[in-house]
């Protein structure tokens, strides 16, 4: 069986693992090569290593890049957090870890829960092509969405514009919060983004074995020493299993 996966997804003896670089929690740092370090690039490690294969990492600057090269011949797979529009072109496994995401409101904010955000003349400051910013996409009715190209510009029209609302990855807005006397988060969570490793979907067997692969490493422990390994437990979580 793996000789089919191996030749669907490393026809060359090299897979290519397509690595968004924007998520500080999944990649933490570079070799002096200029690869990719974290928790992200080694999960697709591990899959080279049960397939027998070298890895090669393929970067992107963004999730949204990595998941607009799907259609086309650039990576085998690619560690991106899964949600249904990226699902249209990319065969997802379940997620291995999981991100909370919430909101930072600015100092004064009569705003009491995350079920109050949604509502006229509430405008969210969020990065338009995050997986939680699809989500909220997908799912705010009433509040404005003012969607920008970055986190780092996300937390800068926020401050700028004085909107009543960012949201973002609970990591990230802990730090974000430290720069704005009288913020604060909410708690609880709008979505978690699902941290899982997807390839292209005619791969039918591809997409089962890695379906198989990641339920294994959440089971043996795996993702929970990576998160230890990589300083990143109780910011990153080990989902749970399917």
């Amino acid at each position: 069986m793996l000789d089919k996966i191996r030749a669907e997804l490393a026809p060359t003896g090299i897979l290519r693992a397509g690595i968004n670089l924007s998520n500080f929690l999944l990649v933490t740092d570079k070799t002096p090569e200029g690869d990719p370090i974290g928790v992200s690039p080694d999960m697709a490690r591990a899959v080279a290593d049960r397939l027998d294969v070298r890895v090669k990492y393929i970067t992107f600057a963004s999730p949204g890049e990595l998941a607009d090269a799907a259609v086309e011949d650039v990576w085998d797979i690619g560690n991106i957090g899964a949600e249904p529009e990226r699902a249209k072109t990319i065969a997802f496994s379940a997620a291995y870890a999981e991100i909370e995401a919430t909101y930072l409101l600015p100092a004064g904010s009569l705003i009491q829960s995350v079920d109050e955000v949604d509502r006229e003349g509430v405008r969210i400051c969020v990065y338009g092509r995050s997986a939680y910013g699809l989500w909220l996409a997908d799912n705010i009715k009433n509040a404005e969405l003012v969607k920008t190209d970055g986190v780092d510009a996300s937390f800068d029209i926020f401050v700028e514009q004085g909107l009543e609302v960012m949201a973002g990855l609970r990591p990230r807005l802990i730090t974000d919060v430290e720069k704005l006397p009288g913020a604060r988060i909410l708690d609880g969570q709008f979505t978690a983004v699902q941290q899982a490793i997807g390839t292209k979907p005619e791969r039918v067997a591809s997409a089962a074995f890695l379906r198989e692969f990641v339920e294994e490493a959440k089971a043996s422990g795996l993702v929970a020493d990576l998160l230890e390994k990589h300083r990143v437990a109780g910011r990153l979580t080990v989902a749970p299993p399917v």
